[in-house]
């Protein structure tokens, strides 16, 4: 609506000549007051008409018009539309200072001869100067918004994909923590429930004392988990379970018939982090988990190794006794949280099977990443 608004009045203004006749004076080709030939003003105002309507995407083309046109008629108001595009539209300091140099010229040379120095230049500079350097105002300042604007879409895309992601860390981390914290206390009560089956009188009251406690442990971790999920702190409510619960969780293995051997050995005595820990713990108990479930009664050997630069976890089980009850579901998440939570740390992990028939898995977690190996400093 603007451009067709704008294209009507700079066409009749061209094929009328009379926009500031008596102003600035006659035409550089002559022409004074009064209307130009009808061949004459018909063809400029059609011409400066359409370039004004595409005077968006063609803007030097529509300061060649104006500035042709204003030659012959009085067209200034063109030349002040046509700079004002032409520098709003390019932003080029030294196209836009070319194009009002020329300007100046063909339209403060008739001025100049009509009313000598003193109404040229005043003229002159509002005519060319001044249109040229507010669209160079108004060109840079919509730039810039618009690189506002682009930078504000691009960091909230940014901050969606953050929490896209973080989402995602979350969720896993959420998988870890029931696989961990529920599997194993849900493959001990199954295995206690099979033991039952063939088990009677006082041996039966035991074992079904002791899916009893087991039952109760694991709704008492779940209850704990989901607490920490529905908290709004950062702190957990209670603390992760570390090295020095291993010992209770070798003795539920030990009394449900699998011969686990523990060993630690420590070259310093300083604290593991929290994580290594916990780390620890949760490779420990997924590796007891998988025994119970695919080797039931295989000899079992964990060995945890702490020196000044990492905690090294050896887990070792030989071949499982035969058995006529159908293998316990699983669906290979095991494995895959620890090595997430292992990498986490910074740490690495390999497992597989041995030539003998059973399962060896190795974990190495960092403790102070980048120290210096040698013990006396």
């Amino acid at each position: 609506m603007i451009d067709a608004v704008a294209a009507f009045a700079m066409a009749a203004c061209a094929a009328t000549g009379q926009f500031g006749v008596d102003f600035f004076g006659p035409a550089l080709a002559g022409f004074g007051p009064g209307l130009p030939p009808v061949w004459l003003g018909s063809s400029l105002g059609l011409a400066v008409g359409l370039l004004t309507w595409r005077r968006r995407q063609a803007p030097t083309v529509l300061l060649a018009g104006a500035l042709t046109a204003t030659a012959l008629v009085s067209a200034q108001a063109t030349v002040v539309l046509a700079l004002y595009t032409l520098a709003e539209r390019t932003m080029a300091w030294p196209k836009v200072a070319v194009s009002v140099l020329v300007s100046v010229v063909l339209v403060g040379t008739p001025i100049w001869r009509y009313a000598g120095a003193d109404g040229a230049i005043p003229v002159t500079v509002a005519v060319c100067v001044a249109p040229a350097f507010l669209g160079l105002y108004v060109g840079t300042r919509r730039e810039l918004v618009e690189r506002i604007r682009e930078r504000a879409e691009r960091l909230e895309r940014e901050q969606h994909q953050r929490v896209a992601q973080a989402r995602s860390d979350e969720r896993a981390q959420i998988a870890r923590d029931m696989h961990d914290v529920v599997a194993h206390r849900v493959a001990l009560i199954v295995l206690q429930a099979t033991a039952l089956e063939s088990a009677g009188g006082e041996d039966a009251v035991v074992r079904g004392r002791q899916i009893g406690a087991i039952g109760r442990e694991a709704l008492a971790e779940l209850r704990a988990l989901v607490g920490i999920l529905r908290s709004d702190d950062d702190a957990p409510i209670t603390p992760h379970p570390g090295v020095a619960d291993l010992d209770a969780l070798v003795a539920d293995s030990r009394r449900l018939g699998v011969p686990v051997t523990l060993s630690l050995e420590k070259e310093t005595a300083e604290r593991l982090p929290l994580l290594v820990e916990h780390a620890a713990y949760r490779i420990v108990q997924e590796s007891l988990t998988n025994v119970h479930k695919h080797a039931p009664g295989a000899r079992t050997r964990i060995r945890i190794r702490q020196t000044r630069q990492s905690l090294q976890v050896v887990i070792s089980s030989g071949r499982g006794r035969p058995t006529t009850t159908p293998p316990l579901p699983g669906g290979r998440h095991g494995l895959l949280g620890l090595a997430e939570r292992v990498h986490l740390i910074g740490g690495e992990l390999t497992s597989g099977p041995t030539a003998d028939g059973g399962f060896s898995l190795v974990a190495e977690l960092p403790i102070a990443p980048g120290r210096n190996h040698d013990l006396t400093d």
